[in-house]
């Protein structure tokens, strides 16, 4: 059966249903209140009228329960209609009944489930079954009682038959036009909810944020991505306050120019690329899209240190080229004064200072030379788990690790083409550095392990000492915060591990320490 025609026959039976039980309740009255006597036949039969709607409305739902209803239910439930509307007229008078209405009920209930063809035929039934009707009181009325003329008769039954017909016709167009009116509702629901489908299905797969907000700046909707930039909860954003969620972007005034937003979320710190523009259909409402612009930005420092550490390292080798000859002249000349005036205790301490400082510088220009311009990487397949647990355990022995707790974690054989030697000196310097910063008491942790296509070493310190202001500066030659440093050794391993293909990059914060991370392609 179709969905239509089912609704339509539901609606059918809780009419006769509710018709049935105020015709039951006005004979129960009636009854109640005239002076006690035996129930009239007339009675008996509204009783028995009442009963066979009921009886009708139980089998009907019944079948349309089990869904086992049709178009043959719907005409038994017209058919029933125009006997119950005959039996309650001759019961109520015949010809004079007030309820020959009943009939243009049943007519239209017929245009409801049986559209414009189904209303005439139970016009047409109703009309000789109220024709019928008449000709059988008229031919049961007894001898002596008033007849109504035959004129009257024939202007009753034209009347009827007209009003029925009429009602026919228009009900059944009404019926034409709700069930058009219904099909373009459905198509209009269906393409609505398509439509929401695909735009569900866009927003959950764009790869930029979204978020809008109402006019009391308070999130009404994020999409997908954008919880995942932002590390939240969609659903446990809605309803709160879009500073919230995005601080500073209140001041950032509707527009088409496009802004960045430094965020802090549970992740880390974000930079976002955004664009805040009016929501159409609903006045104050703001659209934000969002892109995470942070692996970028670093990505763009990455560039511009690689470019300042490139210039100021072709600077360095000529002047530490230039510096080499003259300090191996002083030291020669140290040397010989030395032997010289070897029974003169003064000029003996003097050269012995001027020698050592002159080897001191030796070896700091041969470091800025290292930096300046490193040696090619000699690589070779090495696994790294081996690696970095005997560099660790070399560095147990350094005086400077002998107060600071030492973890190594290496859950798995790692092997990768890499130089050992310089991949071992960029250890020694995390590490060191780590040991420095954490002091005594602290931890420090060294950890291998494989992302993707890179092997990744964490060396990581509990003491997150690295500021804002020294992040931009800190892989720059001579840039040093401990005393007697001389700036180079991290500088040193950026060189190192680009020379490898490689990345290093730094996070810190006070709560969590300080980790350098050193990423290898494999």
């Amino acid at each position: 059966m179709a969905p239509g025609l089912r609704s339509r026959l539901v609606w059918l039976v809780l009419f006769r249903t509710v018709a049935a039980s105020l015709s039951l309740i006005v004979t129960v009255v009636r009854l109640v209140t005239q002076p006690v006597q035996e129930p009239s036949r007339a009675d008996s039969l509204s009783f028995a009228v009442i009963a066979g709607a009921y009886l009708l409305t139980v089998v009907t739902g019944l079948r349309l329960r089990r869904g086992t209803a049709g178009r043959l239910d719907a005409t038994v439930q017209v058919v029933g209609d125009v006997l119950i509307a005959t039996g309650l007229v001759y019961l109520s008078g015949g010809a004079d009944s007030p309820l020959t209405f009943l009939y243009s009920l049943a007519v239209i209930g017929a245009a409801v489930v049986l559209d414009w063809r189904g209303a005439l035929v139970a016009a047409a039934v109703s009309t000789f079954a109220f024709t019928a009707l008449l000709l059988v009181m008229g031919l049961t009325t007894p001898a002596g009682s008033i007849m109504a003329s035959p004129s009257r008769v024939l202007f009753v039954l034209g009347s009827n038959a007209l009003a029925l017909v009429l009602i026919a016709v228009l009900s059944g167009y009404l019926s034409r036009q709700l069930s058009a009116t219904g099909g373009a509702l459905s198509q209009s629901e269906a393409d609505l909810r398509r439509l929401g489908r695909l735009q569900q299905l866009i927003l959950s797969s764009m790869p930029s944020g979204l978020v809008t907000c109402d006019i009391h700046r308070r999130v009404t909707f994020l999409n997908t991505a954008g919880s995942g930039i932002l590390q939240e909860d969609a659903r446990a954003c809605v309803g709160q306050p879009l500073e919230k969620l995005l601080p500073g972007v209140s001041a950032l005034a509707p527009r088409s120019i496009r802004s960045e937003l430094p965020v802090q979320t549970p992740g880390g710190k974000r930079v976002l690329g955004l664009s805040v523009s009016p929501l159409e259909g609903e006045a104050g409402a703001l659209l934000i899209v969002f892109q995470d612009l942070t692996e970028l930005r670093r990505m763009e420092e990455d560039l511009k240190r690689t470019d300042r550490l490139a210039s100021l390292g072709t600077l360095s080798a000529q002047l530490a080229h230039e510096l080499r000859n003259p300090l191996a002249s002083m030291r020669g000349s140290a040397q010989l004064l030395a032997q010289e005036q070897s029974q003169d205790a003064v000029v003996q301490r003097l050269t012995g200072i001027l020698t050592r400082e002159s080897d001191r510088l030796a070896r700091l220009v041969e470091d800025f030379l290292r930096f300046a311009r490193p040696p090619q990487p000699q690589r070779r397949p090495v696994a790294l788990d081996t690696l970095v647990s005997e560099t660790v355990d070399m560095l147990r022995a350094d005086p400077l690790t002998r107060e600071v707790t030492l973890e190594v974690r290496v859950p798995q054989p790692l092997t990768a083409p890499v130089d050992p030697d310089q991949l071992r000196q960029v250890l020694i310097n995390l590490v060191r550095n780590g040991c420095q910063a954490a002091g005594a008491r602290g931890t420090v942790r060294v950890a291998l392990a494989r992302v993707d296509e890179e092997a990744q070493i964490r060396v990581w310190d509990s003491a997150g000492s690295i500021t804002e202001e020294m992040m931009g500066h800190l892989f720059e030659p001579f840039f040093t915060t401990r005393s007697g440093g001389t700036g180079l050794g991290l500088s040193t391993a950026h060189s190192l591990i680009r020379a490898h293909g490689g990345t290093i990059r730094v996070t810190s914060h006070p709560a969590e320490g300080t980790e350098f991370l050193v990423g290898l392609p494999l």
